[in-house]
């Protein structure tokens, strides 16, 4: 029997698609390897959203491929967002590419493969456009576990590829995703993240209407459930009964993810984003006065064309004022196929790169700040790891996993890892926090 190693590169999306294909391998033919050096085939699930991501997608393909002179490896596979977009390029310039998966495709991983042992480097890219998630009756259940509520994205921002990777937003019916949640808490996950490229737009393709509070009502009958978490809630058609959702229902983590992307209206409009600086602020506002405490997580692009250093100055003070949670920012990337590509006055790499710098300093700052002002708190914490006799790590309903900080718990007693304990915070870094069990 063939052994299969999955190497996933990108966003959270990106580890359910790869759950997908292991849920559909054939397990009498194929075994699910976690070492590459075991490995007769490797499946590499690819990013393609920026050049930093495209580059290591591209690096580590590579290295996989030397494993078919150094080691047991057969057969590489690709999967995901680079291999959508450059299939072609790569299955003509990387030989040792076998075939290829695309981002409608990822339910094909059997026809692909068994191909690649026949001889045959198969591409297979369906429309993205007609893919659907299936009920994901996954067997390596944890207690965190992601759950895709739509796929695809209708806001068509300038510099954005997404659309043409991914599709048009395709919600997933509430029964579905209720179904899933049910199977994935019986399994003993207790903490659910509800993830889609903008969370938002969750239902309008379905129900005609924004259905988002709705789904979160029904996840929230399931006894087992204890937190509910949602990333990417983007600004436009974040509605009150949301926030009225978040404000009353207690299995609703006090945490929202918002990509603003920027604050400049210029610049917004020139990103082709559906909001602007005063609805931004009118939404911290609503936020901040009808749920107390609630975490405020955002991303923020630097160096975008046109950026002039008023929008940048605006940015700063936007940051300095409003004081977020947890802050994101990276350098525009110049991605072909976009409109951003062929826009005017754009950026120099280094100026680029010196706001960046500046924005993710003033941020280290605030957080600094915020982290200070938990000490002496209690919050209840998920154990995910024990790093040292009487030492563990841990989150809070402040931080999503490997997004955001970490709490490092001491305690006399053994904790059990995937179980929630109350816990006293006794100190602050810049972005973590230390404390004990009480």
């Amino acid at each position: 029997m063939n052994k299969v190693h999955f190497i996933t590169l990108g966003c959270s999306k990106n580890d359910i698609d790869t759950t997908t294909m292991k849920s559909n391998l054939n397990s009498e033919s194929y075994e699910i390897t976690t070492s590459p050096n075991d490995a007769n085939v490797i499946v590499v699930n690819t990013c393609g959203f920026i050049e930093s991501a495209k580059e290591e997608s591209i690096n580590t393909i590579l290295e996989a491929a030397k494993l078919k002179e150094n080691g047991n490896l057969k057969k590489l596979v690709l999967a995901g967002c680079l291999a959508q977009r450059y299939s072609k390029e790569l299955m003509e310039e990387i030989p040792e590419v076998d075939g290829i998966i695309g981002t409608g495709s990822f339910k094909d991983i059997n026809s692909v493969i068994n191909s690649a042992f026949e001889g045959d480097r198969k591409v297979i890219l369906e429309d993205f456009n007609k893919y659907t998630q299936d009920i994901n009756y996954k067997s390596d259940v944890q207690v965190t576990e992601y759950v895709r509520i739509a796929e695809g994205c209708n806001n068509n921002c300038s510099y954005c590829i997404i659309p043409k990777l991914r599709g048009r937003n395709k919600s997933r019916p509430i029964e579905d995703i209720v179904k899933e949640v049910e199977y994935l808490t019986k399994n003993g996950t207790r903490e659910i993240i509800l993830i889609a490229q903008n969370s938002t737009d969750y239902g309008i393709d379905l129900y005609k209407e924004y259905k988002l509070q709705d789904l979160i009502k029904e996840l929230s009958k399931i006894t087992l459930l204890k937190w509910i978490r949602i990333l990417y809630l983007y600004p436009d058609n974040f509605t009150d009964g949301l926030i009225n959702e978040f404000k009353t229902n207690p299995k609703l983590l006090k945490y929202v993810d918002i990509p603003m992307q920027h604050i400049s209206d210029n610049v917004l409009k020139r990103m082709n984003r559906r909001t602007s600086k005063k609805q931004i602020e009118n939404l911290i506002n609503q936020l901040r006065s009808n749920v107390p405490k609630i975490a405020i997580r955002t991303t923020f692009i630097v160096g975008f064309p046109g950026e002039t250093e008023e929008d940048f100055d605006e940015l700063v003070s936007f940051l300095e004022k409003y004081k977020l949670d947890r802050v994101g920012a990276f350098a525009y990337s110049r991605e072909e196929d976009t409109v951003a590509y062929s826009m005017d006055n754009q950026i120099d790499e280094d100026l680029k790169n010196e706001r960046l710098s500046s924005v993710m300093d003033i941020q280290q700052e605030i957080s600094s700040e915020i982290m200070s002002k938990k000490i002496g708190s209690v919050l209840e914490i998920l154990i995910e790891e024990k790093i040292s006799e009487g030492m563990y790590l841990g989150r809070s309903y402040l931080d999503a996993p490997e997004i955001d900080g970490n709490i490092y718990i001491s305690s006399k007693n053994n904790l059990e890892v995937g179980c929630f304990y109350t816990v006293k915070i006794l100190n602050s870094l810049e972005f973590d926090l230390e404390g004990e069990v009480i």
